[in-house]
């Protein structure tokens, strides 16, 4: 399958502009997406943009990644009811070094091959662009028609919007649309690709190319992500869902794509990683002898764990999540991480003790029944030990007696408490 084949059948076309599948067809392509740096880690709802170039790199044609550093300082109304804040200079390039050092993990950018992908900051070329420059060079060719005729503009400025549209984010379009005509001329970028609230501002750039340069311009969009119950893409109860393992752990990483329905699933395993469509097509069937399995959630929570994290940081995670449900061991419990440990025990009791109670030495029943409520008496958690239902980190408490000190402690500050198979307790010793 070539470039445009791939995409369809993984269901990431949106819109695409007449003639694209044959330039591309035709040779080598330069193609490019916009990021705009509004934080210094991407997210999952950037993956279908950098996916999208990955497959594009793959097929022979050279990604540009456009850091929206001018952009940035404005605002897309695409998609959006409410103005975007704007960010200043030096938050702008913080963002940039953490979103380069993500992005180089999926992409080429220093190899010596023709299709080696490059990042730019479209502030380079704006900074110096005065506004008298910008409406004679660029506003002229664009009329206000035009711009009103776009779905963003004319939803932010419909009867239904208590908000409107400030002049700043009316030309964004413009801004953008310079963006394509710049990249068309200083490094024949024939092509713009982005999501489908996008195709807009796409349009506008293809028009300006054609206007003052008379040239060619395609463009490319995907659908935006939905789950299947209609809600968000990529947002959880705490927030985004982060490529930074400092702000999402690869623990819950991992198990965002493990909870994944059976149809978000199906749609992800497409999109999210570059398993052959073979391969995907038997996975699914696979799956769909035996649902009861989850065979297609665990191996898209592998395949994306590992392209963001690495293979280490997914071992790590499935022995974390073997935790929970299956039959890890104090081994495995005791090489967790603090963030991992707290992500994977999120929900469970969790009680405070002080650390010179624990280093005079707590009796194992008393830690139980008086210094945490898991039990609610001392001879509860007697006949509880007798029965052999108590684990410490994970390994049964065979004596009765035994006195809990500070030797017990997991990364130096945590106990585990188990009783019986799925009653757990986290101790904090502080």
């Amino acid at each position: 399958m070539n470039f445009v084949e791939e995409l369809r059948w993984r269901g990431m076309i949106h819109n695409i502009m007449p003639g694209t599948e044959e330039q591309l067809a035709k040779e080598q392509t330069t193609a490019y997406v916009g990021i705009d740096p509004t934080a210094d880690s991407l997210h999952i709802g950037h993956l279908v943009s950098v996916m999208m170039m990955k497959h594009l790199q793959m097929a022979g044609h050279k990604p540009i990644f456009v850091i929206g550093g001018a952009t940035g300082m404005i605002g897309d109304p695409s998609g959006k009811s409410l103005e975007r804040n704007l960010l200043d200079e030096d938050t702008i390039q913080k963002n940039m070094a953490g979103i380069k050092a993500q992005l180089s993990k999926f992409i080429d950018f220093n190899s010596s091959e023709s299709n080696a992908a490059i990042m730019v900051n479209n502030y380079d070329w704006m900074k110096n662009f005065s506004f008298l420059d910008f409406i004679r060079e660029v506003g002229k060719h664009i009329t206000v028609n035009y711009m009103m005729s776009k779905d963003s503009v004319k939803k932010r400025l419909s009867a239904d919007s208590t908000n409107g549209m400030s002049f700043t984010e009316f030309t964004y379009q413009l801004v953008q649309g310079y963006d394509f005509l710049y990249l068309r001329r200083n490094y024949n970028c024939l092509l713009q690709m982005g999501g489908s609230d996008q195709w807009g501002n796409i349009t506008t750039g293809g028009e300006l190319i054609r206007r003052k340069d008379g040239g060619e311009a395609y463009g490319l969009t995907w659908p935006l992500m939905t789950k299947s119950d209609g809600k968000k893409f990529g947002k959880t109860e705490s927030g985004n869902v982060w490529l930074d393992p400092r702000r999402t752990s690869p623990y819950k990483f991992y198990q965002f794509w493990l909870n994944s329905t059976d149809e978000d699933a199906a749609r992800y395993i497409k999109i999210f990683t570059i398993l052959p469509p073979a391969e995907i097509d038997a996975l699914i069937a696979e799956h769909q002898e035996a649902p009861h399995l989850r065979k297609l959630q665990k191996v898209l929570a592998k395949e994306v764990t590992c392209l963001i994290h690495g293979e280490e940081a997914y071992n790590s995670a499935l022995e974390a999540s073997q935790i929970l449900f299956g039959n890890a061991t104090s081994d495995v419990l005791k090489r967790l991480d603090e963030d991992t440990l707290l992500s994977v025990f999120e929900g469970v009791p969790q009680f405070e003790v002080a650390r010179t109670d624990l280093e005079a030495g707590i009796p194992i029943v008393d830690l139980m029944a008086e210094k945490t409520s898991m039990m609610s008496s001392k001879g509860e958690a007697r006949r509880a030990l007798k029965g052999n239902a108590i684990s410490i980190n994970k390994e049964k408490v065979q004596d009765q007696e035994l006195v809990v000190t500070p030797e017990y402690l997991i990364d130096g500050k945590f106990i585990l408490l188990q009783s019986g198979k799925k009653n757990y307790f986290l101790i904090t010793v502080k």
